[in-house]
């Protein structure tokens, strides 16, 4: 029990009850729901190609419109949450979602499905920052917003293990449509509990929403994740110079803006926290390491050990499992270690799983790849558990949506450049060892799609005779497993230097407060 002076009132955190858990539920939905909808789409490709018949260009967009637009419109979605209420723009974002959802499903044409994925990027956008500011408001003591951070974390988990597998068995039984209807009960369910579990919060100071900052910050954002994108798929090309440098001169004008206007859409004090700005960074360049790596794990998967995508998927359950199971513990070890050692800690530990990448060269050595998977899993999640908790908490609680969505774009961020900058390099090791290394009984022309990309050599496989064909395939493993383990280097390299980071920045932090 607290005491209080005479002269000043002591307000203690409340503790969440009954309600608030049941409201941490009801969150979790949209972040179970957003990773399944980016897991699935990739397994439904090869079915909607055969039914649209979209253009290779028609088809990539189909693929990376959804991201651009999450990418693109996060912290406008989020500052437009604290002004008109959290709450009211996660419901509004769940129905968008809902009703886009059945417009994909139903798509009759390449081009409906690229607005109706673009439409559910939009909506994508409102979800996240606004269940991560509800969870500021829902739970006060630090503890327990530290566990239920946690919990919501799981959700990407849960929802990451589970593409694979009920989007393959969806597509055994009905057509592609189908893996997005996934969203329209869970979007039902969260409009029915909302408004009974969650509470409405806005920052009542804020003026109107300033819409010459939202273009630019959208614009910002798309120019920049465009280009990025355009360099992982073509390379260095006067599109991707324009597109990158239109993001940087927009997004100097934004921060312009910002600066002069004594309301900004932004805050961009919020930078002025060490805990905040170190979190935001070191999340950045977590998933930038991790994904570059992640990126190519389904593709060996798949293309080299000639997995099915639902045996693929099932292959990487345990490390979904395990990830969850071990942060949960994230929160009871945070009372007890500071956050510095904590984080930077785990991040060690994920360059363990780099190592283990290192080591996969054919079926016989994959357990190396499920054990990475799982080393890495669960060495970022102290990272992007006490991470996000930072972020959130380091702002004011009026500036939660935006904080939320800041660190939404970082990890976008990261996941896009990851892609982009050390998937282009893996693609480079590829090529090389494929020039080196084509056997002399693979045609010219055919050689020459093989060496390009290891779907083009898969083709050239299923149509050559069974000896060059197994040649060839030999070649294809020692190429692609050559670039795994150069982005695993790259990508352990960068998670080290995350940790020191890390360890410096973050070394002021105390130990997380037991609960009152």
């Amino acid at each position: 029990m607290l005491a209080t002076h005479p002269t000043s009132e002591v307000v203690a955190p409340r503790s969440a009850g009954r309600r608030e858990w049941w409201g941490l539920a009801v969150l979790v939905l949209p972040t179970l729901l957003l990773a399944l909808d980016m897991t699935v789409l990739h397994l439904a490709a090869p079915h909607l190609s055969a039914d649209l018949q979209p253009t290779s260009s028609q088809l990539l967009w189909i693929l990376d419109i959804y991201g651009f637009m999450i990418a693109g419109f996060l912290i406008t979605m989020g500052t437009l949450g604290d002004r008109i209420g959290r709450r009211k723009l996660l419901l509004m974002g769940a129905a968008a979602f809902g009703v886009a959802s059945v417009l994909a499903a139903f798509s009759t044409s390449a081009n409906m499905l690229i607005l109706t994925r673009a439409l559910l990027g939009i909506s994508g956008a409102t979800l996240m920052p606004s269940t991560l500011s509800l969870i500021r408001e829902l739970f006060e003591v630090p503890s327990e917003r530290t566990f239920a951070i946690t919990v919501w974390m799981t959700g990407f988990l849960v929802g990451s293990a589970l593409g694979p597998l009920v989007g393959g068995a969806l597509l055994e039984f009905f057509w592609w449509g189908s893996v997005f209807l996934l969203g329209v009960p869970v979007m039902l369910l969260l409009l029915v509990a909302g408004p009974l579990l969650l509470p409405e919060c806005k920052d009542k100071k804020a003026g109107r929403l300033d819409i010459t900052s939202a273009l630019l910050c959208i614009s910002t954002f798309l120019s920049l994740v465009y280009g990025i994108k355009e360099l992982a798929r073509d390379g260095i090309s006067l599109v991707v110079g324009v597109a990158v440098l239109a993001g940087v001169l927009i997004g100097w004008v934004f921060i312009r803006r910002q600066r002069a206007l004594t309301q900004p859409m932004f805050d961009l004090r919020l930078f002025a926290n060490r805990a905040f700005s170190t979190s935001v960074v070191a999340m950045m360049l977590t998933i930038l390491a991790l994904s570059g790596t992640w990126l190519m794990v389904f593709q060996y998967l798949q293309g080299v050990l000639r997995l099915s995508p639902l045996w693929a998927g099932v292959l990487m359950v345990p490390s979904a499992v395990i990830q969850v199971l071990l942060s949960l513990l994230v929160p009871r070890m945070a009372r007890r270690i500071k956050p510095s050692h904590l984080v930077s800690g785990g991040l060690l530990l994920a360059v363990l799983g780099f190592v283990c990448m290192m080591l996969v060269n054919d079926m016989a050595t994959v357990w190396w790849l499920v054990a990475g998977t799982i080393i890495m899993g669960v060495g970022i999640m102290p990272m992007m558990i006490l991470g996000t908790d930072l972020v959130i908490s380091s702002a004011p609680a009026e500036k939660a949506g935006a904080a939320s969505a800041t660190s939404e774009t970082a990890t976008e961020l990261g996941m896009a450049m990851g892609i982009a900058v050390i998937g282009s390099i893996g693609a480079a090791v590829y090529r090389r060892q494929m020039t080196d290394s084509i056997p002399v009984s693979v045609p010219v022309e055919q050689a020459e799609i093989a060496i390009d990309t290891i779907g083009g050599a898969l083709g050239v496989i299923a149509r050559l005779p069974a000896e060059p064909a197994a040649d060839l395939l030999l070649a294809v493993q020692q190429a692609f497993s050559a670039a795994l383990h150069t982005n695993a280097i790259i990508g352990a390299l960068i998670m080290f230097l995350t940790a020191m980071l890390t360890a410096r920045f973050l070394r002021h932090l105390p130990v997380l407060s037991a609960p009152h």
